[in-house]
């Protein structure tokens, strides 16, 4: 295992084998992110997104109580008092979700307990969400007298209907992990005690396959479904022909065994 140094302890990320992790590590206050969690997301994330030994990357939180709790209110009456500070804690927020988002590699969110407001955001800009029946999701700005970002609303609005999305945010009430499933919030539910072994599985299927190809599938899904890409999908499609797994690719093919992906 190779641990990354954190700005916070509230923050851990390692890589084991091809899986980069990031653990939101703050259980007493059921993960809820302050401004130093915050803070410490992008560069996490990057440095995982840059490593080639990394192949996907999975975020979750600590304990099974919580993925995470939301934003920490507590600091709202100091750093979120008015208008100004509110819009410096939402570009914090931001800088988190768009890091997760822009990231080359495949990000699952690993969810149980409580996955609550910016904790669903964070969730919302991965890719795949698979969520242990346990699991509860909420939004609730209408309970904070606050408004819910925009790009939040975006994320959210990829993954269940903008019917479903009003709802959530009209009620502010939790919903399990059935509900969500049914509106497309999350795309699997497993029991809690093989929910690690289901992310893990997943990880592995993922990270046997062509580097290249994944992130060109991934730009170009994005891209279609009217998300802001980082990089040309069409460039990354050409890369993937010209690129050394693709000539692994098919001889692996020929000889009847399982191909060697690089990256290159």
């Amino acid at each position: 295992m190779t641990e990354l140094a954190s700005p916070t302890p509230h923050v851990k990320a390692w890589r084991e084998g091809a899986v980069g992790h990031v653990m939101l590590d703050r259980p007493e206050r059921r993960n809820a992110l302050n401004r130093d969690m915050w803070a410490a997301l992008p560069g996490l994330i990057t440095t995982l997104d840059r490593d080639p030994d990394t192949r996907v990357l999975v975020i979750r939180g600590s304990g099974a109580e919580a993925f995470a709790a939301g934003a920490d209110i507590a600091e709202f009456s100091v750093g979120r008092a008015n208008p100004d500070q509110a819009k410096e804690y939402e570009a914090l927020n931001g800088k988190a979700f768009a890091a997760l988002r822009d990231t080359a590699k495949p990000v699952i969110a690993m969810i149980q307990g409580f996955c609550i407001g910016g904790g669903l955001a964070l969730a919302l800009a991965a890719d795949l969400r698979i969520a242990a029946d346990s699991a509860v999701f909420a939004l609730p700005p209408a309970r904070l007298g606050l408004a819910y970002p925009i790009e939040g609303l975006s994320d959210l609005l990829h993954a269940v209907s903008p019917a479903f999305a009003k709802e959530m945010l009209f009620t502010a009430r939790r919903f399990t992990a059935e509900e969500a499933l049914r509106a497309g919030l999350i795309h699997r539910v497993v029991a809690a005690d093989r929910l690690a072994q289901e992310v893990a599985d997943l990880c592995a299927e993922i990270a046997d396959n062509a580097p290249l190809t994944i992130t060109a599938s991934k730009r170009a899904i994005d891209s279609l479904a009217g998300r802001p890409v980082p990089d040309d999908p069409v460039r990354l499609a050409a890369r993937c022909f010209a690129s050394e797994d693709y000539a692994e690719g098919q001889r692996a093919f020929l000889e009847k065994r399982k191909p060697r992906f690089t990256g290159r």
